[in-house]
């Protein structure tokens, strides 16, 4: 069989291979149908390019987002790979059909909708064919967070051309969506390649929101590098961009409801931009592959664990340290419930379970990385070591006998009215509404006091997040099926209590270095930004920031020395090398 590796190291740049790499790569050159289960930042994309590269024809990669195949597209002209897209917006198409036929592309890039279309299998029968890799694979599965059908037409497409390897991509599967996806695309169990899932330069931390848009404002000046906001709303992105764009940051939004030309504009600026925040609903991400994104925060729950392990890994893609901020409230819990009863009732179970899956993560005083890679079957030996549990060394205080009186308050008011009410009332606090109601005389008022007047808000979120109360449609509170346990069966409630914030600050050291610190990076940085500029590319499509930080560091003056450092290639030497070797040649500092 033919070596990767001089291909890797000329086209490409790297040294040698990450993780499961090789083993993937060696499946698809000897045409064994393989599903790669990596975890973002890993390098999956690298597994098709690199054998489009070396093997006779043209590989078809199926991609779910017409921006997430443009990115990948300048990457991989950036190296010198011969690609082309072919979707509706694409003005050449014409041109890259030809190209197609006459075998002048290394990859073909479409979206799904296309891909099963019976035009589209007509013309793939008027060229060769490498390779079949379908990413984000996840989406072929009703198991799957992100299920889209036209995904479900793509084996009967490669059915058609039985001597064409296949190659399936995904970050995100548990066991059964993993199972799922090799039935639906025809590769045998035995082809199941998993890497492992953790993402070990991303640090975790969640926290109950508390003036959401401060705390979130908080990240981003603890975070010079872009970020990610994503927002429940659409309202909610467009609020957040505004109020945190007064920092002096740029920021942008980013939602289905905007214009088509104002979404592509902010997208593209961010994708280009080397400090930019975007707010933005969940959907934005998955169409991007900007590597350098130095933060991810969350501003409400997301949808599930796989949903959140996904979002968050849009962070440090580059392998550079990055930061995973999510702000959860009570409110939240109440609406995905909500949100569950309204599905369909064969899948209310499987629903039901993951948002406990995601109130174990929130709630849980220990290492936040061990309960995230266990729901995907993994284990680690240790605590990581990088989330604020591992950090910040919580306390756990159990707080059975204030969430007993909490419930006690709901039911003795006639479980009606809202957390608000409840706290005021176990407070001893004196109104007009709690004078007229009466209840000022009844057992719970005023029941709380001293240090455990603070427990009061947690209790109440906690109850929320265990199901022990659930919202009614007019916003007051009643009993949920955990509530019998807390005050008859003896179940305990226990709270995590976070270290105080000057204790946090110390334990907790930088994430990312600021690129003042080192003059010739930042001149470096300079040089980049002018050149994909006149490009007409994003930054990172020159050189990753790890490249240029290795430039700094050992200040190669030759081509050939520059040539041994990760991640610069042939074509990239040829055309971006000397002005780099300039810049470090001239630097005095």
């Amino acid at each position: 069989m033919l070596d990767p590796l001089p291909t890797l190291q000329r086209v490409f740049g790297f040294p040698g291979f990450r993780g499961v790499q090789a083993d993937v790569v060696a499946r698809v050159l000897a045409g064994e149908r393989t599903l790669a289960v990596m975890p973002t930042g890993a390098g999956k994309s690298l597994c098709y390019q690199l054998p489009s590269v070396m093997l006779e024809g043209t590989c078809v990669v199926v991609s779910p987002l017409i921006a997430l195949m443009h990115d990948q597209l300048r990457s991989a002209e950036a190296v010198g790979i011969r690609a082309a897209t072919l979707t509706s917006v694409d003005e050449n198409r014409a041109e890259t059909i030809q190209r197609f036929k006459a075998g002048a592309l290394d990859l073909l890039y479409v979206a799904p909708e296309r891909a099963s279309s019976g035009h589209f299998r007509e013309l793939l029968g008027q060229a060769k064919l490498s390779l079949f890799a379908i990413d984000e694979a996840h989406c072929v599965s009703e198991w799957g967070h992100d299920f889209r059908p036209d995904y479900r037409l793509l084996e009967p497409l490669m059915d058609a051309f039985p001597e064409v390897g296949r190659l399936a991509l995904t970050a995100t599967a548990d066991a059964h969506t993993r199972a799922d996806i090799l039935k639906q695309l025809g590769i045998p169990n035995d082809g199941l390649i998993v890497s492992g899932f953790d993402r070990p330069n991303i640090r975790y931390s969640i926290g109950a929101k508390d003036n959401v848009n401060r705390q979130i404002a908080d990240v981003i000046a603890r975070n010079p590098g872009p970020g990610i906001v994503y927002a429940q709303t659409r309202a909610a992105t467009e609020k957040l961009a505004e109020a945190l764009g007064r920092s002096g940051r740029p920021t942008r939004a980013y939602h289905a409801g905007l214009d088509a030309a104002v979404r592509a504009k902010n997208q593209a600026d961010f994708v280009a931009s080397e400090d930019m925040v975007i707010c933005a609903t969940v959907a934005f991400g998955m169409g991007i592959d900007k590597p350098d994104v130095r933060f991810v925060a969350h501003a409400g729950l997301p949808k599930s664990i796989e949903a959140y392990y996904q979002e968050t890994g849009r962070a440090g893609r580059d392998g550079d340290p990055a930061v995973a901020h999510l702000f959860w409230g009570a409110d939240d819990f109440a609406r995905a419930r909500q949100r569950i009863g309204e599905v369909e009732p064969e899948r209310q179970a499987g629903e039901r379970t993951r948002l406990q899956a995601l109130g174990a993560l929130v709630e849980t005083a220990g290492c936040r990385r061990r309960i995230l890679l266990k729901h995907f079957g993994e284990d680690l030996a240790e605590d990581c070591g990088n989330c604020d549990n591992c950090l910040g060394s919580p306390d756990a205080i159990d707080a059975t006998e204030t969430a007993q009186k909490y419930l006690s308050a709901v039911f003795r008011t006639g479980q009606m009215f809202g957390a608000g009410y409840i706290e005021q009332v176990l407070l001893g606090q004196s109104s007009e509404r709690s004078l007229t109601n009466g209840h000022e005389g009844l057992s719970v008022w005023g029941i709380v006091e001293g240090d455990e007047v603070r427990l009061v808000k947690p209790v109440g979120r906690a109850l929320l997040l265990r199901d022990a109360l659930r919202t009614n449609h007019h916003g007051g509170l009643e009993f949920g099926p955990g509530a019998r346990g807390i005050l008859k069966a003896g179940d305990r409630v226990s709270l995590v209590v976070p270290p105080p914030r000057e204790r946090r600050a110390r334990r907790q050291p930088a994430v990312a270095s600021d690129p003042a610190d080192n003059p010739l990076f930042e001149a470096l940085r300079a040089k980049r930004r002018e050149l994909a500029q006149a490009a007409g590319v994003p930054p990172y499509v020159i050189f990753h920031d790890s490249t240029l930080r290795d430039m700094a560091a050992q200040r190669p003056t030759t081509r050939a020395a520059l040539a041994m450092l990760s991640g610069i290639g042939a074509r990239k030497l040829d055309a971006y090398g000397d002005a780099f070797l300039d810049v470090i040649r001239g630097f005095e500092g």
